[in-house]
């Protein structure tokens, strides 16, 4: 028989070294991974409560939500995320119940359930799979928007000869290689990844230059903006990089870069996270962010990896380099009489 319980959290590294133990067992995403969640966590989760599934005594599903009090109605939790702006700036996707393969849908949809009756959920960046579980779990089931991440089949591209550039469109081949030759008129475009913590750091402040000077001259904020966005990752960094599971990349020609690519690894995909490139000005026949994806996904088949994911997002680069995408959902739920779910279908106020 499955219980489930709801409980506070009190030792954050006492909960990792069980997230951890558990992880093996489910097909979690790498932001369901404890390197993410657990990444300054106890700064992100604020009011921390666990849900958590046992079979037998043993662990096989973990929620962790972040309970925000308003100052009048009931109080809201958040899946993975704290709730407040500043410090989900590191914006999660591929979120869920931590659950144990092969029973997924029935365990995520017990765990909503024990917390559902009480209070409202924001469920951010969710597989569209998952929808019928919460359906199933919440009495009201509102959904913020759906959106496309598309994402290299780089197994089945290496079944069929490997070669990625020829299976893009016409439009996208000639695009790369106008691209690459007008970088390539000052020498070999060059791949180098960092190798360490301190190399992943030089390259993430470099990769933040690049960023911000892009946004910025769109009139923009960009990522880096907010000083917990850099201070997030380069704590993610010092517990991912030993481990396999940060990779930054900066392409660049003659010594100079053209941009930086950091992506995380996970369980043979490559998450194309964020990125920073160095442009030439609209008549410059220069791509660099199709030339930098498409050297890096040609790179990422070479070392064995399954899939390439650009994650959420429908931007134009996205849909030219990929041949698939999968939907992820940013939803609310509750109960049936829930006040802030029943005014959000006249007005939907997703934080």
């Amino acid at each position: 028989m499955i219980a489930v319980s709801v409980t506070p959290v009190n030792d954050f590294a006492e909960l990792g070294v069980r997230w951890r133990a558990l992880e093996p067992r489910t097909n979690g995403s790498f932001f369901q991974s404890w390197t993410w969640v657990g990444c300054l966590a106890g700064e992100r989760f604020t009011d921390p409560v666990l849900v958590e599934a046992t079979e037998d005594g043993r662990t096989v599903a973990l929620a962790l939500f972040n309970r925000v009090r308003p100052r009048f109605g009931t109080s809201v939790l958040y899946l993975g995320e704290s709730g407040t702006p500043e410090l989900d700036c590191p914006y999660v996707e591929q979120n869920g119940v931590l659950a144990e393969a092969g029973r997924d849908d029935e365990l995520t949809t017990l765990c909503l359930r024990a917390v559902a009756a009480s209070y409202d959920l924001v469920l951010s960046g969710l597989s569209e799979s998952v929808l019928p579980a919460i359906r199933h779990a919440a009495g009201l089931v509102l959904i913020g928007r759906s959106q496309a991440s598309p994402y290299v089949d780089l197994a089945a591209l290496r079944a069929t000869g490997g070669d990625y550039l020829s299976a893009r469109s016409a439009n996208t081949r000639q695009q790369i290689r106008r691209s690459d030759r007008f970088y390539q008129q000052a020498g070999p475009i060059v791949l180098e990844y960092a190798c360490s913590v301190e190399e992943a750091h030089a390259m993430l402040d470099a990769m933040a230059a690049l960023h911000q000077a892009a946004w910025t001259a769109r009139g923009r904020p960009g990522s880096f903006a907010e000083p917990f966005f850099r201070r997030f990752h380069q704590a993610l960094i010092v517990s991912a990089m030993p481990c396999g599971e940060i990779s930054l990349v900066k392409v660049s020609c003659n010594d100079t870069a053209i941009g930086i690519l950091y992506n995380f690894i996970h369980r043979g995909r490559s998450l194309a996270y964020q990125s920073g490139f160095a442009y030439q000005g609209q008549t410059s026949p220069a791509k660099p962010g199709l030339t930098c994806h498409a050297r890096a996904v040609q790179g990422a088949m070479d070392q064995g990896l399954k899939v390439y994911d650009f994650l959420a997002g429908g931007d134009r680069y996205k849909r030219s380099l990929t041949d698939q995408s999968h939907q992820q959902i940013w939803a609310q739920a509750g109960r049936f009489w829930s006040p802030r779910l029943l005014m959000g279908r006249v007005v939907p106020k997703f934080q």
